[in-house]
């Protein structure tokens, strides 16, 4: 029994080591699959990036504390949106590719659309979102 332990614990970190990294998308070429209807938006960062920032004007508000912790609002998220692309951005991208590279190993299709910066550039449309109290 030990040794089942052992190897399954192995074999799940290799897996999560070799998982591949969700690639990257601009925000262009992501705007288009969401308004197609193909993929969903994620912001990624956390609700006090969102006031302060503001937030893609498409995106959904999921939090990587909560992905991290109880997933409370990304499981439902996630059976909600079976079969479509997640793309995903945070402040920089980091955050996002590491979500990005969790969901691919559970079999998610799911793309890095960097930072929210890069959308405001890009002419995306945002919007100013208040501190949750």
């Amino acid at each position: 029994m030990k040794l089942r332990l052992i190897l399954a614990a192995l074999f799940t970190s290799a897996v999560t080591v070799f998982a591949a990294e969700a690639p990257k998308i601009d925000p262009a070429a992501a705007a288009k699959l969401v308004a197609e209807g193909k993929a969903v938006l994620v912001d990624i960062r956390e609700p006090g990036e969102w006031a302060e920032t503001g937030v893609v004007a498409a995106a959904t508000l999921l939090a990587k504390s909560d992905f991290d912790g109880a997933q409370k609002e990304w499981k439902p998220f996630l059976e909600k949106n079976a079969g479509k692309e997640i793309i995903l951005y945070c402040r920089s991208g980091t955050r996002a590719g590491i979500v990005g590279k969790a969901l691919a190993a559970q079999g998610v299709k799911v793309s890095n659309a960097g930072g929210f910066k890069a959308w405001a550039d890009a002419g995306q449309p945002t919007l100013k979102v208040e501190a949750k109290k």
